[in-house]
């Protein structure tokens, strides 16, 4: 058998952070699902004519083997056998490669697993069994098991992930697309990443979501979550450019807070991704124009803005931002309609 699918990365805007077993979320998240920052993932699988209760796999990123990316990659097929009975009966190759550079800074643990998921539920389907819902809702809950926010890379646009009340047949098991109304101006949201750091992250996003455990905010955090996605969902149906610039900035904010109110406590952000904040904020007061940022669990910067903004924003990059980028790096992405079958 042989699948192939394109899967994209997506940037939360409420923001997922804490988790219990088996890999559910503490609070509800919403994001936009990216368009060019996208993994491409072709698997094969060749039946094994005696099984040995081992999976039995090699992973090729850009061609060439990448013995570092087996050992996720293993613990995400234990944790799913018992949705894919079938998996232990074949050998698999799943080759890989990003639109985005290597070590760029842009976790890719998204846009990899989700498509690995919808590969693996191609494969399900031509064995003959049912898929429980429907195909991507069934690679929803694949790909969350590989990485939490994978669960969202599923879908294109606006996504939830998480029961929240104000959003239909919203689950903590699978992401759903928003089908509540959004006004245009959030339909073809632009989004700069700034590349203030290259590689590996030092504090893995595992790690950071355990420190949640016995932290004396969470509790608070996880109920703040819910409400900040409320406020959201009326600031992207009313089209409020200005309250959407200040909740996903207050956010990422409270994002970075609960690390460094952690145990251990750690700082992700950097003297240039603090650069960066400021020239937006500033930005911002001189031209009226919601230019906004996001951050993850790094020091990279997420510049958010309406498209008709484009030009203006990007002299903003070109003439200011840009010095602040590690090797002058940044990616120019915008909201995207999620994953192609290939």
């Amino acid at each position: 058998m042989k699948a192939s699918w394109e899967s994209p990365s997506n940037i939360a805007l409420v923001k997922y952070w804490g988790k219990y077993e088996p890999q559910l979320p503490a609070n509800p998240s919403i994001s936009f699902t990216l368009s060019a920052c996208a993994t491409q993932t072709t698997v094969t699988a060749t039946p094994i004519t005696q099984p040995t209760g081992a999976f039995v796999f090699d992973v090729l990123l850009d061609g060439q083997p990448e013995p570092a990316f087996a050992p996720k990659i293993e613990g995400f097929l234990k944790r799913i056998l018992r949705l894919l009975p079938w998996l232990l009966e074949f050998k698999y190759t799943i080759s890989t490669s990003n639109s985005f550079p290597h070590s760029s800074g842009i976790a890719s643990s998204a846009s990899g697993m989700s498509a690995l998921a919808l590969c693996l539920v191609d494969f399900h389907k031509q064995l003959g069994f049912d898929v429980p819902g429907t195909d991507h809702q069934f690679a929803s809950i694949l790909a969350r098991l590989g990485s939490g926010s994978a669960a969202r890379s599923v879908y294109g646009g606006l996504v939830v992930w998480g029961h929240h009340t104000a959003v239909p047949n919203s689950a903590d098991e699978f992401a759903v697309p928003l089908q509540l109304p959004v006004h245009d101006v959030f339909k073809t949201y632009q989004d700069v990443v700034l590349l203030v750091e290259k590689g590996k992250k030092q504090t893995s996003s595992t790690a950071g979501h355990g420190l949640m455990v016995g932290h004396p905010y969470a509790e608070r955090r996880f109920h703040h979550a819910s409400e900040q996605l409320s406020r959201l969902l009326e600031i992207l149906k009313a089209g409020d450019t200005e309250a959407f610039s200040h909740l996903v900035e207050a956010e990422a904010l409270e994002l970075h807070a609960m690390m460094m109110t952690s145990n251990p406590y750690f700082m992700l952000m950097k003297p240039n991704t603090l650069s960066i904040l400021e020239e937006i904020w500033a930005f911002r007061r001189e031209t009226g124009i919601q230019a906004s940022f996001t951050l993850d669990a790094g020091a990279n910067v997420h510049l958010l803005f309406p498209e008709s903004a484009k030009h203006s924003v990007m002299d903003l990059v070109t003439s200011k931002l840009v010095a602040f980028c590690k090797e002058g790096a940044y990616i120019c992405d915008q909201v995207g309609n999620g994953p192609k079958n290939l």
